[in-house]
């Protein structure tokens, strides 16, 4: 009898104990969702989101897709002075108002992207003729089972965007200009018009072309275009020589 109110209270004490561990855990438990929760609370406060291909290309100079109001945010810790837009198309009315709030201004250099459309109305007329022409030459070669031309053309023809020089020259002068940073250069996705841009002030940084056309491909990928680093590879930085580039880390 003594026996079983001994294990009977020793039961009682560990039923006991086992409680008081378990309200300590939950309490511990609670505590720590409560921090995560409002971490978690002032992140999306915050809501700080950056624009599509956002990167930072020198100190005071980033680069970027279309920035969104989602993105104004995110924009703002930047302490921006001007953006860099190269798109023909006006800006969005939300913006700019965002610019007119925080006091940046804008630059636009309105440089057309739209490859596709250019080839389909100004090229492809005269494509199809001088295909028709290669064909016509082939089917003579074959009938007579030899080489009838004194030679044979390989056409690769890649639909291309003509980038403009001299907007190319005046985006980059405003982005030398430290008066200017922090700047943000941006167009509709970050790739080619952006890419062109930052390429050039590449070359005047000195960059090896490979590493130029590295860099310009891994914002572009399958999208990169042989005329965009045919320009950057032509591009004459002789005339900006003379601009002095303090703010530059990254020449190589």
């Amino acid at each position: 009898m003594k026996l079983v109110e001994n294990t009977t209270a020793a039961t009682d004490k560990f039923t006991t104990t086992e409680e008081k561990d378990g309200e300590d855990a939950c309490r511990t438990r609670n505590v720590f969702q409560a921090q995560f929760d409002e971490a978690a609370d002032a992140v999306e406060e915050l809501n700080l989101i950056p624009p599509l291909n956002f990167s930072m290309v020198d100190n005071g100079i980033f680069r970027s897709g279309f920035p969104d109001p989602a993105n104004f945010s995110f924009l703002q810790t930047l302490g921006l002075r001007s953006i860099i837009y190269l798109c023909p198309e006006p800006y969005p009315e939300s913006n700019v108002q965002f610019l007119k709030s925080n006091g940046i201004t804008l630059f636009q250099f309105g440089i057309e992207g739209n490859k596709r459309d250019n080839f389909d109305h100004d090229m492809k007329p005269l494509s199809l003729i001088f295909l028709a022409l290669l064909g016509f030459f082939h089917l003579i070669d074959s009938y007579f089972n030899g080489p009838l031309c004194l030679f044979r053309v390989v056409v690769v023809v890649e639909p291309f965007v003509i980038i403009p020089d001299q907007k190319i020259r005046k985006a980059l002068n405003v982005l030398l200009d430290e008066k200017n940073h922090p700047v943000l250069i941006h167009c509709k996705r970050g790739k080619h018009r952006t890419g062109c841009l930052v390429g050039c002030l590449r070359k005047l940084q000195k960059w090896c072309l490979t590493s130029i056309f590295d860099e310009y491909q891994r914002f572009a990928a399958a999208k990169a275009r042989v005329s965009d680093q045919r320009f950057m590879e032509i591009f004459d930085v002789s005339s900006f020589s003379h601009v002095p580039m303090s703010f530059s880390c990254s020449s190589r």
